[in-house]
């Protein structure tokens, strides 16, 4: 049986405890039957080492890719990823991919991901939204792709920011439909 195959991108909004939440839930959640690819830009690994204090973006045992390296195996559609989430998705990345400008790793990969109708799921993390981010997030969504706001929900109560942050996850994990324990609205534990 064939891997599934994810790539996670990680731009330079704000909110690199998303980004850290959901790579340790995959390195929790990887077997044998899950490959990873990960891209950072160079925004996204200071805003890690300045929002989180740490250079932990580097100690996953998922394959690191540089943000211009167009040789990544999921710069072509041939390598079949299926999956591709960008957390945080800064506005200027979603920009990038609603015009269809690949000019780094990730809106490449973002642009492989549609032409070849899989998924594609950004969580944007920006606020307020003016009218060119919606009307972007609109052409990415008529293009095939999910927005999933980092909007955080409370029904689990949660108690860190991490537990904060998971809520977040969880759904984009769901989203990707891979497998994970999470709240679920209205089941008791």
């Amino acid at each position: 049986m064939e891997k599934r195959k994810i790539v996670v991108a990680v731009t330079g909004a704000s909110g690199s405890v998303y980004a850290k939440v959901l790579l340790d839930k995959l390195q929790l959640l990887a077997n044998e039957d899950l490959k990873v690819g990960l891209v950072m830009s160079d925004n996204a690994k200071e805003v890690w080492v300045h929002e989180l204090d740490d250079r932990s973006f580097s100690a996953y045992p998922f394959s690191l890719y540089e943000k211009n390296d167009f040789n990544a195996p999921f710069a072509s559609g041939s390598a079949r990823y299926d999956t591709m989430i960008i957390c945080p998705c800064s506005m200027g990345t979603l920009g990038r991919i609603a015009s269809g400008i690949s000019n780094d790793l990730t809106t490449r990969a973002a642009d492989v991901i549609l032409k070849e109708r899989r998924k594609l799921i950004l969580v944007v993390r920006d606020t307020p939204l003016s009218l060119i981010h919606i009307n972007n997030m609109k052409v990415v969504t008529e293009a095939g792709g999910i927005i999933c706001p980092a909007t955080p929900s409370f029904y689990s109560r949660p108690r860190t920011i991490e537990e904060v942050a998971a809520t977040v996850i969880d759904r984009v994990l769901d989203l990707a439909s891979i497998s994970n324990t999470a709240f679920r609205w209205g089941e008791t534990s």
